[in-house]
């Protein structure tokens, strides 16, 4: 999907959605575009005027953290909150 960049938000990114594959509706997801000089741009799907970015290696560094299981622990976090419901 290729949207109208909020203010400094380069031209032409190429957004993806990181969603469930059968997640429907608006999410609220993240997506993903990569811009030009190696950065990574992150935003809401629900709020897609507010970009973060971040630079390619750190971008790396973290889904390889991911992969790792480095921040299964969040997940297990957020798992919990909701066993008591």
């Amino acid at each position: 999907m290729t949207e109208t960049p909020g203010p400094g938000t380069p031209d032409g990114l190429t957004w993806v959605r990181a969603a469930p594959e059968d997640a429907e509706g608006p999410g609220p997801w993240i997506e993903i575009a990569f811009g030009p000089d190696g950065l990574v741009l992150l935003r809401e799907t629900g709020d897609p005027a507010t970009v973060v970015t971040t630079t390619r290696a750190k971008w790396e560094a973290f889904t390889k953290g991911v992969v790792a299981g480095e921040f299964d622990h969040f997940a297990e976090a957020v798992g919990e909150e909701g066993a008591g419901s």
